[in-house]
């Protein structure tokens, strides 16, 4: 095996019982040789990501940048291979090129400060001034945005939704990237099952649903199967996902590409700040203390990569008492707009705990388009009203600088 790499059980998208046997297949597989080192695409460790479905298969193989050429070939041998020992009419092999390591940032470590004074980020994460030379965005769209949070389980994926979804309905030519690749859940919320087609030039043409453009791994891997994959995988499969796909022509632009981030501030999340030109983000939070204190982590993470705050979504902000309207503040109250002032970043609106948005998400389509005059549903709108003005009349504030004071 190729030192380095990974075996082809190590990395795997484990879906659901098949049929199929993956041992049959993955025997089958190395019938198509390495052109590096001879062996077959199993022993090679070549073989990443297997899906196994009644209906079509796939996997990918990860290679260097350079060997693109060489390794088109072997894809195509391998999609062959794979029709046949898995018996289905669809097979996908995607090549996924790894990054030089020579061009690839180190680890960032571990910076100590002293209270009082401010971090000074590793040199790695200051790029120039403005925005990094590597950052890019898909052809024929005008803004990226970022709908992130520090912290899981704050409603992220719902909000991100739900803004792209009234900014469609606002009159907006708009695309959604569920970035999310450990736990997309961007399919279940539009109401979307099904595989993209991939076009002429190889690229996959998005999903369409409540009017905006929808592209997830979720649509390429079984709902159940866990995203067994290292971060660099996983950032080339994104970079994939972003890049790879059809996202708008010169005939039909996007205003606005919503990418719903995955939760934290780890390596895909670096990624996607460093090399995507992002033209804002919009910080998710709940009230809560510890929800506020990954809030400045976030934050933090774009001023380093110099990308524009968008504003801070307070959700699950109260839950009005049902006999009286009154707000109910389960998990505090104000804790993100105060955080948000204090940061000097603007504050988007309160969401709050409905009903009537928890089941819009579980029923396959965004709060905002059910016509419904709810709280949840104004909040959600102003918010997207509130992002478009940024956008497009210049209105952006640059991330704020943190310092840590006794």
């Amino acid at each position: 095996m190729r030192p380095g790499r990974a075996g082809p059980q190590d990395e795997e998208s484990m879906g659901e019982e098949t049929p199929i046997s993956r041992a049959g297949v993955l025997a089958a597989l190395n019938e198509v040789r390495d052109p590096k080192s001879g062996n077959g695409l199993s022993d090679a460790g070549l073989v990443t990501a297997l899906v196994l479905r009644s209906d079509r298969a796939g996997f990918m193989i990860e290679i260097d940048a350079a060997d693109a050429a060489l390794y088109e070939p072997v894809r195509e041998a391998a999609e062959a291979v794979l029709r046949k020992a898995a018996g289905v009419e669809k097979a996908q092999v995607v090549l996924t090129a790894a990054a030089d390591p020579a061009q690839r940032p180190p680890d960032p470590g571990i910076v100590r400060v002293r209270r009082g004074d401010r971090p000074e980020p590793p040199a790695q994460l200051r790029p120039p001034a403005g925005r990094a030379p590597a950052a890019l965005k898909p052809a024929h769209v005008r803004h990226v945005i970022a709908v992130a949070s520090a912290k899981g389980g704050v409603g992220k994926s719902t909000v991100a939704l739900n803004l792209a979804a009234a900014m469609a309905m606002l009159g907006r030519r708009v695309g959604l990237l569920d970035a999310d690749v450990y736990g997309p859940s961007i399919p279940r919320m539009t109401g979307l099952d099904a595989e993209p087609e991939m076009t002429a030039d190889r690229k996959l043409n998005p999903l369409t649903a409540w009017g905006m453009k929808v592209m997830s791994i979720g649509f390429l891997v079984d709902e159940a199967s866990p995203m067994i994959w290292r971060g660099p995988i996983a950032s080339s499969a994104l970079n994939q996902l972003l890049n790879d796909v059809a996202w708008a022509s010169e005939a039909e632009p996007l205003d606005v590409l919503v990418i719903d981030m995955p939760p934290g501030t780890g390596d895909v999340q670096l990624t996607l700040a460093q090399r995507v030109a992002l033209s804002g983000a919009v910080i998710v939070s709940t009230p809560q203390p510890v929800a506020l204190i990954d809030v400045r982590r976030g934050v933090a993470m774009f001023e380093k990569t110099h990308v524009p705050i968008l504003g801070v979504i307070e959700n699950m902000a109260f839950f009005p008492d049902p006999a009286t309207g009154e707000p109910i503040p389960i998990f505090g109250r104000g804790g993100a707009k105060s955080t948000a002032e204090e940061l000097g970043a603007p504050f988007l609106g309160e969401i709050p705990i409905e009903v009537a948005l928890r089941e819009a998400c579980d029923d396959g389509r965004p709060l905002v388009t059910m016509g419904g005059d709810s709280p949840a549903a104004r909040a959600l709108i102003a918010a997207a009203e509130a992002v478009l003005d940024g956008l497009e009349h210049g209105n952006l504030k640059p991330a704020p600088r943190i310092l840590f004071e006794d």
